[in-house]
């Protein structure tokens, strides 16, 4: 009887490590893809900067980048290349075109992200037009999205946030610890299910939609259940933006107060900044490294929630043991946390600041990409009415409560820390 040679295959995290750092050698050293223009006030700039022909050439290499990425993905974790390269030019279109509505001026001036439009297509599509299932078989979104976090490594510079000084890795430290447990406690109340009240978690207290993804990557979570939490992340931010800045000045708060209540509350990186720019320089300056101190916990997190997780929620040891044994716990582990922490360290130690301020924009424009395309993705393969049904309100209002915790706390640690 003849037997079917094994298929040679990489596991999935390690994968995504790899092709990081594939990236990374590639802007550093061979070829730095320009970033392409999306802004536009009215349909004369929307022809003659978005779709002129010099931008969709612009487009065009960035498309045969990413694919050839993705494509070699798929064949190092043992996916269908052939469904891949029928199924991604599909996903990048639609991404492009929630980066052309997102780069809009009125988008832009409501601080709406690209990752909200992608979102918002994709769900469409995937709730009112059934997919085969071999194409949802080819959505790669955890290699997307761990991609991406891999990247976003590389802007967490140690440095910038050391310039801060210890105030805001304490408040970072503090807020992180303290809503965490407040917001895992709460889920538990409302008997939320285990996985929703890790995402929940993580999403409230670290950084939103990167602790999310995180989480569920570290604890192999259902896709559906992180677009859930993401959508509601992302909901909840716009008005956070706009009226904590608001009630900042309404009740006079100094600056350096309102930065570090503003970078330690709002959850998105981007409503950070947007938030922080209404109310001036400092404040923009503070919320930005109290966001950043927040984003370097993020590895770290990621690996405590594996832990807690392996030994929770065990299913590979016997009855007969009481505890996973290090090998179980390495196995569990998100290996894309190390990819994280790696490029972090590289780019904080190893590379100069010349260098990292000439690839800076376009590591960030294809840690976006590869955001976006996996929020297109996460869409297209959600039935978001079931996922309302089987989750009744008890997340959205665990997650709407530990969001007002957090506000809360966090002002009074700013005041206690920053306050003059």
């Amino acid at each position: 009887m003849s037997t079917q040679p094994k298929q040679f295959t990489i596991h999935e995290d390690w994968t995504v490590v790899i092709l990081g750092f594939i990236i990374i050698g590639i802007s550093l050293f061979i070829f730095l893809p320009e970033v392409p223009v999306f802004k536009w006030t009215n349909g004369t700039d929307l022809i003659s900067d978005v779709f002129n022909f010099g931008n969709l050439k612009i487009l065009g290499i960035q498309f045969l980048y990413l694919i050839s990425i993705g494509a070699f993905g798929a064949f190092l974790i043992g996916k269908s290349v052939k469904y891949f390269l029928l199924v991604f030019p599909i996903v990048y279109i639609l991404t492009v075109i929630a980066l052309v509505i997102a780069g809009n001026a009125e988008a832009k001036a409501l601080n709406l992200e690209a990752v909200i439009f992608s979102l918002i297509i994709g769900l469409t599509i995937g709730n009112f037009f059934k997919l085969p299932e071999w194409f949802r078989s080819a959505l790669s979104t955890e290699v997307f999205v761990k991609i991406g976090l891999v990247l976003l490594g590389t802007s967490v510079i140690f440095s910038d946030i050391l310039k801060a000084g210890s105030l805001g890795l304490i408040q970072a430290l503090v807020v992180v610890l303290s809503v965490w447990y407040f917001a895992f406690w709460l889920c538990r109340k409302l008997k939320v299910d285990d996985e929703l009240t890790m995402m929940i978690s993580s999403a409230v207290s670290i950084c939103g939609v990167s602790a999310a993804i995180a989480t569920s990557g570290a604890i192999k979570g259902d896709s559906k259940k992180l677009s859930y939490v993401i959508s509601i992340v992302l909901v909840t931010a716009i008005p956070m933006m706009i009226f904590m800045p608001m009630i900042a000045k309404y009740f006079n708060f100094p600056e350096e107060v309102t930065g570090a209540w503003l970078g330690g509350s709002i959850d998105t990186s981007g409503a950070v900044v947007a938030s922080g720019t209404l109310v001036g320089e400092t404040a923009l300056k503070i919320s930005t490294i109290v966001k950043f101190s927040q984003n370097v916990l993020l590895g770290l997190a990621a690996f405590a929630i594996s832990v807690y997780w392996t030994y929770t929620h065990n299913n590979t040891i016997e009855a007969n043991e009481s505890k996973p044994t290090l090998s179980v716990i390495w196995e569990r582990f998100p290996k894309f946390v190390i990819g994280f922490i790696l490029a972090s360290i590289v780019f904080s130690f190893f590379i100069t600041s010349e260098v990292r301020d000439s690839v800076k924009d376009s590591l960030k424009n294809l840690q976006g990409i590869w955001f976006a395309l996996a929020f297109t993705s996460i869409g297209l393969e959600t039935n978001f009415k079931d996922l309302l049904q089987n989750n009744s309100r008890k997340p959205l209002y665990a997650f709407l409560i530990a969001q007002f915790f957090n506000v809360i706390v966090t002002l009074v640690i700013a005041f206690l820390l920053f306050g003059k």
